[in-house]
């Protein structure tokens, strides 16, 4: 989530079930614009990789030491991250070329 002005300005929320004991957790990030970054929880699963790299596209929130933080859905030439409070909503962001 983006609470665009607030500072920390980015929450990451985590919902963790375990099959085997029928729990549930419930865990909060709150991370700051400047340093738009957390450590990558793909080594508890390997699964979470494309929520994070989902989250890095279009949030721009850095997850350290992901083994493949590269963008999923949008084109690879597309300038920020759309879902961010204060993306341009006007204008050409739109970078990429069909060749």
């Amino acid at each position: 989530m983006d609470w665009y002005p607030d500072e920390p300005r980015f929450e990451i929320v985590y919902l963790l079930h375990s099959i085997e004991r029928n729990e549930r957790l419930r865990l909060k990030c709150r991370v700051p614009s400047e340093a738009a970054g957390i450590d990558s929880v793909t080594g508890v699963g390997p699964r979470r990789n494309w929520y994070e790299r989902e989250v890095f596209d279009l949030f721009g929130i850095d997850f350290r030491n992901h083994p493949d933080l590269r963008r999923i859905m949008m084109p690879e030439t597309w300038e920020g991250h759309p879902l961010r409070k204060d993306y341009p909503v006007t204008g050409d962001k739109y970078a990429y070329t069909q060749e």
